[in-house]
């Protein structure tokens, strides 16, 4: 049997972690924000998540704002520039929902404050 390397978890799990938000979701994504080597497979995920709610027929922005906030109160400072980098990815009315609460949260100017 030959092993194939693969990123655990993939891009699919973690978009219907952010979909789900739960309570059980928010402490798998908080796991995976520790470990720095997953950071791709969750901005990879955020990148689905978003990109699905682009797409879908009814827009959820205060749920999409809700998660901006949050990951940007929880998500560790080396994650904040990517974050706020995939909120601007777009210009469509998710994307935009999604960075109004990241902005909210305060968390780039956290990470970086002004001097």
């Amino acid at each position: 049997m030959t092993a194939t390397a693969t990123s655990f978890p993939d891009r699919e799990t973690v978009a219907v972690r952010l979909s789900g938000f739960a309570e059980t979701d928010k402490s798998f994504l908080m796991l995976l924000m520790e470990n720095p080597l997953q950071d791709d497979s969750l901005i990879d995920g955020l990148h689905r998540y978003l990109d699905l709610a682009a797409g879908a027929s009814f827009l959820n922005s205060l749920k999409l704002e809700r998660l901006g906030e949050w990951l940007g109160n929880n998500a560790p400072d080396r994650l904040q520039i990517r974050l706020m980098e995939a909120a601007k990815s777009s210009q469509h009315p998710a994307f935009a929902a999604f960075h109004i609460g990241l902005k909210r949260s305060g968390g780039l100017e956290r990470a970086y404050p002004s001097v």
